[in-house]
């Protein structure tokens, strides 16, 4: 089987220049992490916030850090300090602890919104009517210091690959919608976060610009 390196390099040369990879490194040692950053990858997705912390002390101080799993809020306090982005925000009482801690540490948050798009009910998520009374609520309003730069959400975990691309297309709309309703002025809202190793070619045709990707890159878990 080819290395971290090469897989690194195989999957960056099928993507279009406008699609970011997170490469999901949650359950791998930190050599394996290293192996993908010496190959050039900077952006690295991890799903537990103790496991985050450690690699984040343990590895070179130029790695972008994504949150990239369901976040309790009562963890936010420990990566507030250095995570890039935070991928899976499904509440408001979630952002409200974001941005609260964001402000502790004289920082703007960056994160995506989360949209329950698939048909499992395991998944977690926002509907777009809870997102648009959320982000046109007053409270919304007042918290300065996250910054929602895009949404992201899981396709079904199916071969049916119709579904899935539906299921993206409807969170490019949600996208689309939300752009024009509330962030027409904002450039920094711009990313899709959606396809993982199975899915992520469908993902880029229905508009992905980061796709988060494990297996195919650390083997499997």
């Amino acid at each position: 089987m080819a290395g971290v390196a090469e897989n690194i390099i195989r999957i960056k040369s099928t993507l279009p220049s406008n699609v970011n990879l997170i490469a999901v490194s949650k359950t791998k040692p930190a050599s394996d992490i290293q192996k993908a950053y010496d190959a050039g990858q900077r952006i690295f997705g991890e799903n537990k916030v103790q496991e985050l912390v450690s690699k984040y002390d343990a590895l070179p101080k130029d790695i972008e850090w994504h949150m990239i799993g369901h976040l309790q809020s009562n963890k936010v306090k420990y990566m507030a300090h250095f995570v890039s982005l935070i991928h899976g925000v499904d509440s408001f009482s979630l952002l409200k602890e974001i941005n609260k801690q964001a402000q502790k540490n004289n920082r703007i948050q960056n994160v995506l919104l989360q949209f329950h798009i698939a048909q499992e009910e395991t998944k977690f998520g926002f509907s777009y009517d809870e997102a648009e009374q959320m982000l046109s609520s007053n409270e919304y309003d007042n918290l300065e210091n996250i910054s929602v730069v895009g949404i992201m959400g899981m396709a079904s975990f199916t071969d049916n690959q119709s579904q899935i691309h539906t299921e993206f297309k409807m969170l490019k709309s949600y996208f689309d919608q939300l752009k024009k309703q509330f962030f027409s002025d904002k450039n920094s809202f711009k990313e899709i976060s959606m396809g993982m190793s199975g899915d992520y070619q469908i993902a880029i045709e229905e508009g992905s610009t980061m796709v988060r990707i494990g297996s195919s890159i650390f083997g499997g878990r």
